[in-house]
């Protein structure tokens, strides 16, 4: 069977790139497209996965990652439809020659740069889903900046058990303007979006919506004066593959109950053992 290349049709593709510039113009605010059926299961990022393909070009380098991994059945199967249907696009494990970075779960670890695009899958744009159900109410809510519950829903966490608990998905705010959803990335990678050189873009093919974070914007958790937003805490602990410190580890148990600790950016962890020099992210402050 032919495709058209990169699989879309031209129309959908001119459609998605003129919603991408919008949500680059009003950064963090929810941009509706038609999202279109792709040939992967929901979950494998539709919405994310129809940024990437719209943008491609026959000169990209396309990396793709689940978790920090280049290895794992998501992105083999969104790199099987890339190199199916969009020939002379070289697709990549490094991350510092990749043009275009499709991610689930992680920002890498190594530093992106002003030329490079991370697309990243989101299953739930709505920040204020959490405290509010209805979608008119949520709309208006952005449109007054009402954010109020927001603040109220962490307040009450801290109430209740002296910390925040979100550790995926957790809001920011975009530009001084826009409650944003950051994906179910790790709080560590949250101080990454904040005047990064890169551009972000967030798919969400199911909820129909793409939003985004162009470079050198402000992106600030939510939280309070007197309780500042944290981190996962990495302190004293070291991947048991590079030896690397100081940055986002997965918990492995041994069979016999024994733990360590290794990368979760395997390409990051890799280019450690070779003695590869990485240029890592500045001024991210870990609490």
């Amino acid at each position: 069977m032919k495709y058209n290349f990169a699989y879309l049709d031209e129309d959908t593709k001119k459609e998605i790139r003129r919603k991408v510039l919008k949500a680059i113009a009003i950064p963090g605010h929810q941009i509706p497209f038609a999202s279109r059926v792709m040939p992967l299961a929901k979950g494998f990022g539709t919405g994310a996965l129809q940024i990437t393909l719209s943008l491609l070009k026959k000169e990209d380098v396309v990396k793709v990652i689940d978790q920090g991994r280049d290895d794992s059945l998501n992105p083999l199967n969104i790199k099987r439809l890339i190199k199916k249907t969009a020939p002379g696009v070289e697709l990549t494990e490094d991350t510092a020659r990749a043009t275009i970075i499709q991610t689930r779960h992680r920002i890498p670890e190594e530093k992106l740069r002003k030329h490079q695009i991370l697309v990243l899958q989101c299953p739930f744009p709505e920040p204020l889903r959490w405290v509010e159900k209805s979608e008119a109410k949520t709309r208006k809510m952005h449109a007054e900046m009402d954010y109020s519950k927001a603040y109220l829903y962490i307040y009450e966490q801290l109430l209740r058990y002296g910390e925040i608990l979100i550790g995926t998905r957790y809001p920011v705010m975009v530009n001084n303007r826009y409650l944003m959803d950051s994906t179910p990335i790790p709080r560590w990678d949250i101080p990454k979006l904040n005047y990064a050189d890169c551009v972000f873009l967030f798919g969400a093919g199911r909820e129909k919506r793409i939003y985004a974070v162009p470079p050198y914007t402000k992106v600030e958790p939510l939280e309070f004066e007197d309780h500042k937003f944290r981190t996962e805490d990495m302190s004293n602990k070291r991947c048991a593959l590079c030896g690397s410190e100081n940055v986002y580890l997965d918990e492995i148990i041994r069979d016999n109950g024994e733990k360590y600790y290794v990368c979760s950016d395997s390409n990051f962890c890799e280019k450690i053992r070779k003695g590869i020099k990485v240029e890592r992210w500045e001024n991210v402050i870990r609490s």
